[in-house]
């Protein structure tokens, strides 16, 4: 975006993404970083295939509307986010077609409106939806934190959805978490049998969280 002049604007820790943002935002996900997954999946003896929500539309989205409490004495103020889009449906036939082949889908998180609008969606929440939709046994989302942390900063190597809910409500878990938990407790209670959340920066991070006892990120339960 810097490179072609263009200002990120956030409103709430959101940001706003107008017409050549979501441009800049589906060229740079469904192009160029969906397109090294897929290389450095086949590089490493992988067969991968790089998709956006577009494709077949696969993820189907509405506009999300942004409120903003007002002061008391006033009506709450609706932001429009501009481009920015929720899951609406997940269309999974698309994506059957891949469970019954050895190739796996890259799938990036822009999302097709119902008049063929491009929405730019947390790619947490895609990934949520993914799982519900395909009846999943794991959804594991990769972050940049290694897991949930208690009150002291220690992690939280295993969390079932009650626990999680009272850390939110105490402010324990805040910020860019408390969403990624959200999203947990949907797929649990839409019958995905266990979330794991874990630092995709470490090496072998995905192998050491599902082939050991320990683990080295938060594994939410019912």
């Amino acid at each position: 975006m810097k490179k072609m002049g263009l200002v990120s604007q956030f409103v709430d820790g959101q940001r706003i993404t107008d017409q050549e943002t979501v441009n800049v935002v589906e060229m740079v996900l469904a192009g160029q970083v969906n397109k090294e997954i897929v290389n450095l999946i086949n590089r490493n003896g992988g067969r991968a295939a790089g998709l956006s929500g577009k494709d077949g539309s696969t993820i189907l989205a509405r506009k999300r509307t942004h409120v903003r409490p007002g002061p008391d004495s006033e009506e709450p103020e609706l932001i429009d986010l501009g481009w920015v889009g929720d899951v609406q449906k997940i269309e999974t036939d698309l994506l059957e077609l891949f469970k019954q082949s050895d190739i796996i889908p890259v799938l990036a998180p822009v999302g097709v409106g119902i008049n063929g609008e491009t929405f730019n969606i947390n790619a947490d929440a895609v990934a949520g939806h993914v799982a519900m939709a395909l009846k999943a046994e794991k959804l594991i989302l990769l972050t940049d934190v290694a897991g949930v942390l208690d009150g002291q900063g220690s992690l939280i190597s295993q969390l079932f959805l009650e626990q999680a809910s009272k850390m939110v409500y105490d402010g324990i878990i805040t910020g860019g978490m408390i969403p990624k938990v959200e999203m947990c407790r949907r797929a649990l209670e839409a019958g995905v049998k266990a979330v794991h959340v874990i630092d995709g920066r470490i090496e072998h991070a995905l192998l050491l969280e599902v082939f050991t006892d320990q683990g080295i990120g938060t594994l939410f339960r019912q």
